[in-house]
């Protein structure tokens, strides 16, 4: 049977854009990973909602981008789109709500998913639309993608997914890059200084580091808090800062572009992360390009990955323990000055040609899986080429070997703490296992592959 060509390789359906009022961490993700499948030479497009932030069609990155629809038109603006266009391939990125684009299409979906969201529903959406939003995410998407491969940037999401009923193997663990560190001119603050950054919307519970401003007020009189980022429940962070009595202490710097970003956290002792879920927390590593270590909650998930207890950062569990471990990293000064030191090798060890590498390795998977093969072999060479070709840039600081063997103590350690994982390289129609060392899929660089048995 013949089958129209199509002028689109890979379309990613996605809520947002980067470019949009509440896009952040996961829209990055998505951005840096289809311009990098761009590069490779496959003919990338986007399709997100509308915004008055950008046009409704452009071409960022070599990523052809098409904006339609709103908050909720989006998504059956996008299976349209999936019907018009007949893409070889959908990323069909979940951000709660399925697009459910396998309803509409015959070639291969993969499904991204940054983290579940079983903790958010009910904060934003109430007890009852929230046991709702949970119940098509947990039950009926599950159903929706059953046949269907999945990508997440971290193990414990993965590990949430399971509990969903998807299946290990139907898993790829692709964690976020970081962006090189940007040159800043801002030196660390004179004054002890803590910073957020994030949307401002109730899941984010930044009223958290409000809170630990205040508690710390008087041990701490010229601390200060600088908060990063807009949206909707700002009024709300500001009320709170009036009725603790610190409204004079915090700074509300609402957007700032990349530069001012980074030179705000430049300017920073302590960052603090207090969101109820993160699938990895971007915000961690962009910190840890600075050398600013970050104190965040332990069951947010991803933050379990990004942050190395006690090393890079600080795990708690609640708003006590929070308050008392910032007190500790402002009091030590040397302590914190060598959390800072490993977060920066820590962040250094992620880059996005080795994420955009193991997200092609993925989509090679996907088509290798699917009925579809002949219209997808095309696709399939230039992505199989894209995994041999790309991911060997660690971004390592210039005083890194980059051999496993001559790390430093703490990343040795590291490595001897984590166990091998199995993943599935999929290559010129032919099933191999393949087994990985945990630290190289966790570090995002460019695993080292033993073949075994022929499946």
């Amino acid at each position: 049977m013949h089958i129209r060509s199509t002028s689109i390789d890979v379309l990613f359906v996605n809520w947002r854009d980067v470019a949009h009022p509440e896009g952040g961490g996961s829209e990055r993700y998505v951005h840096r990973i289809a311009e990098g499948l761009a590069a490779s030479g496959l003919r990338v497009s986007m399709f997100c909602a509308a915004h008055d932030r950008a046009p409704a069609e452009e071409t960022v990155g070599g990523v052809r981008i098409v904006r339609r629809g709103g908050r909720l038109g989006v998504y059956p603006r996008a299976l349209l789109h999936v019907l018009r266009h007949r893409p070889r391939m959908v990323v069909d990125v979940q951000n709660g709500l399925p697009f459910s684009s396998s309803l509409v299409t015959r070639q291969p979906v993969v499904v991204l998913v940054h983290h579940v969201h079983r903790e958010q529903w009910p904060i934003v959406f109430g007890r009852i639309g929230g046991a709702i939003g949970w119940w098509v995410e947990s039950v009926l998407a599950p159903r929706i993608y059953r046949r269907c491969r999945y990508v997440t940037v971290s193990g414990a999401t993965a590990e949430e997914l399971g509990t969903l009923g998807i299946a290990p193997d139907r898993v790829t663990v692709v964690p976020n890059g970081v962006e090189p560190p940007f040159a800043v001119t801002a030196a660390r603050s004179v004054q002890p200084r803590l910073v957020v950054l994030g949307r401002l919307v109730p899941h984010k519970r930044v009223e958290h580091a409000v809170d630990v401003l205040a508690r710390l007020q008087d041990r701490w009189p010229g601390l200060r808090l600088s908060i990063v980022g807009q949206g909707w429940w700002e009024a709300e962070l500001r009320a709170r800062a009036e009725a603790l009595g610190v409204a004079e202490l915090v700074e509300f710097h609402g957007f700032l572009d990349e530069q001012a970003k980074h030179e705000e956290l430049a300017r920073a002792w302590v960052q603090l992360c207090p969101s109820v879920k993160e699938g990895w927390g971007l915000v961690v590593t962009e910190a840890g390009g600075h050398r600013v270590p970050t104190v965040g909650y332990r069951s947010a998930g991803g933050l379990r990955e990004s942050i190395l207890d006690g090393r890079t950062g600080v795990l708690v569990d609640d708003l006590e323990e929070m308050t008392e471990a910032v007190h500790r990293l402002l009091t030590d000064g040397p302590a914190r000055l060598l959390m800072g030191e490993a977060a920066a090798r820590h962040a250094a060890a992620y880059s996005w040609a080795a994420s955009v590498s193991g997200f092609a390795g993925a989509l090679s998977a996907a088509v290798r899986g699917s009925a579809a093969v002949p219209v997808l072999q095309d696709v399939d060479r230039l992505l199989v080429a894209h995994v041999e070709g790309v991911g060997t840039d660690r971004g390592l600081d210039a005083d890194d070997s980059g051999d496993p063997e001559h790390g430093s103590s703490a990343e040795r350690e590291e490595r001897s703490d984590e166990r091998l994982h199995s993943v599935t390289r999929f290559r010129k129609g032919r099933r191999r296992s393949v087994t990985v060392e945990a630290p190289r899929m966790l570090h995002n660089t460019a695993p080292t592959t033993t073949p075994s048995a022929q499946a």
